[in-house]
């Protein structure tokens, strides 16, 4: 929805190793759409909760560092069935202790 009344149309084009018959439109916008959801699911987070588009990580290795770092405590957050990943690393930063107890865990 654009605005507060306005719908547009976004055309997309796909290339995949498919026959037609083996990937029909609709089939194809779902896998984009899945691929896209999961996509924004990780970055939203990282962008947001971790700040990561401000981080001052920038030289060598260090930026692809702490993007795996911040992607293992995404996932053992989810894995122990986190969904609000600010509030758990949140509850993390005031008992500390408690970071061994979700690595064991998950």
């Amino acid at each position: 929805m654009i605005g507060a009344q306005q719908w547009g149309t976004e055309v997309v084009y796909a290339i995949c190793s498919l026959r037609c018959e083996q990937a029909p439109p609709r089939l194809l916008a779902s896998w984009i759409r899945g691929r896209w959801a999961v996509e924004n699911k990780v970055h939203y987070v990282r962008d947001v909760t971790f700040d990561e588009n401000r981080s001052t990580v920038r030289t060598g290795r260090a930026p692809q560092v702490m993007a795996a770092l911040r992607n293992v405590v995404i996932g053992l957050h989810r894995r122990v069935g986190q969904s609000n990943i600010a509030q758990a690393c949140r509850r993390l930063a005031a008992t500390p202790h408690h970071a061994v107890d979700l690595v064991l865990s998950a």
